[in-house]
């Protein structure tokens, strides 16, 4: 009587957890499917052709289940071109010396989900450099990736994306500090661009401990 029981319960367990793996499959399903419509929608954009002068071309990178999730200012030029996010002397510095990865590593849309606070090329000032990007891409596009990416923590790069989510928080303080966006972990990195040698020089504990601490991190979930 007592195995019997044993029996039912153990049977009771296993339905129980059966009909949560479905529930689980049937949600991560439907996550999948409006991702991939909302992909589809912001590659179709061309909100700010008239603003811009000529026809956007939005930059994404990744998958729903990616494990990182990074997010910078906009994409260059040079990523206008080609369609490949960071592939300028920036991502160099930025994958092999701050995140130590190959390139491999970093372009697999299982580990990184990269995106930018504007997904395109926002065109050159007048005075140089680069436009700041529409903060309207963000509000439109990027809020939803970040209810559908199911990432573990978020790379912040770069002052103009820590400022849209910390506006009021020193920017240096930031990157020294670990940071909670969106209920989870989440890291903010200055501009690897060689035009921030100014920055890196002032605060030298960035690379000689700050990039060691969060490179750990990565590998971390990385290595999982």
């Amino acid at each position: 009587m007592t195995d019997h029981k044993g029996r039912i319960s153990d049977n009771k367990c296993w339905t129980a957890d059966h009909k949560s793996q479905i529930s689980d499959h049937k949600s991560r399903i439907f996550r999948e499917i409006k991702y991939r419509e909302l992909r589809r929608q912001i590659r179709e954009c061309r909100a700010c052709e008239e603003l811009f002068g000529y026809e956007p071309r939005p930059i994404l990178f990744g998958n729903a289940d990616a494990r990182i999730m990074q997010i910078s200012q906009a994409p260059s030029r040079r990523v206008h071109e080609t369609g490949k996010p960071f592939n300028d002397a920036s991502g160099q510095k930025l994958r092999h010396d701050w995140y130590g990865i190959t390139d491999e590593e970093f372009y697999n849309p299982d580990f990184f989900y990269i995106v930018s606070v504007a997904h395109c090329f926002p065109g050159k000032a007048s005075g140089g450099g680069d436009r700041k990007p529409p903060k309207v891409c963000a509000g439109k596009w990027l809020l939803q990736e970040m209810e559908l990416v199911n990432n573990e923590i978020y790379i912040l790069v770069g002052k103009y994306a820590a400022d849209f989510f910390f506006p009021k928080s020193n920017f240096t303080d930031l990157i020294f500090e670990d940071q909670r966006l969106n209920g989870k972990p989440a890291y903010v990195l200055p501009h690897p661009s060689p035009l921030n040698v100014k920055w890196f020089l002032d605060h030298p504990a960035f690379e000689e401990k700050r990039i060691k601490e969060i490179r750990y991190e990565i590998h971390r979930i990385l290595n999982k």
